[in-house]
């Protein structure tokens, strides 16, 4: 029932209703309830926003090596929500849920391989991460997979490839990606030079907000 009121499923969307019933459920111990109050005590959905309280269930959450909460956790520690910034604790956490196949744990897992994050830069990991994290329909996955070939980074330049990954992720509705794709067009980078096709994905990334496409 918490769950149909928090997303207005059959009855209208009642988000002070779906808190108090989730926390019923929480209560008896319930880790998918644990979840959903860490999610509305992160926005303030029923109730007062708080992410100390937040962090708190999710953490429960993760130390049922349930990944949504694993890398709930992982998000807190790397942008110091609720929390100190760690970014080592981050790491573990975002390990953790990408070993329980959470795609966007793979993807931010990646992040920290490329970037050297607490851990020694490879790309060639990072890059392994990002197709992993593209092969689950992650549209930045995708993107990133897509600059990787694009610029070489573990792997070797394709810009044909960079252009097939830079479309499926701007059908997607991304927006970074359709301003790549745009760009790519425009340039004859990768694909034939087609400056209608260039116009028509600056307006869609335009119309999403994107300022260069502006």
């Amino acid at each position: 029932l918490g769950y149909f009121n928090y997303y207005g499923i059959v009855t209208s969307e009642n988000n002070e209703k779906a808190f108090n019933l989730f926390i019923n459920a929480s209560q008896r111990n319930h880790i998918i309830a644990h979840l959903f109050v860490g999610y509305c005590y992160s926005y303030g959905y029923g109730t007062i926003k708080n992410e100390k309280l937040a962090f708190e269930y999710y953490e429960k959450v993760a130390n049922e090596n349930f990944s949504s909460g694993q890398l709930e956790m992982g998000y807190f520690y790397e942008k110091g929500i609720g929390v100190d910034i760690d970014y080592q604790k981050a790491f573990y956490w975002y390990e953790k849920a990408a070993n329980n196949d959470n795609i966007i744990a793979i993807y931010n897992l990646s992040r920290f391989y490329e970037n050297g994050i607490v851990v020694e830069k490879n790309f060639n990991k990072a890059f392994d991460l990002y197709n992993k994290s593209a092969e689950g329909g992650y549209s930045d996955g995708i993107i990133m997979l897509g600059y990787c070939y694009s610029n070489g980074i573990g792997t070797k330049i394709d810009k044909k490839k960079a252009f097939e990954l830079y479309h499926s992720a701007a059908n997607l509705g991304d927006v970074i990606a359709q301003y790549n794709l745009a760009l790519m067009y425009e340039e004859g980078n990768g694909i034939t030079k087609d400056i209608g096709k260039a116009i028509y994905w600056y307006e869609k990334s335009a119309k999403q907000g994107d300022l260069d496409a502006q």
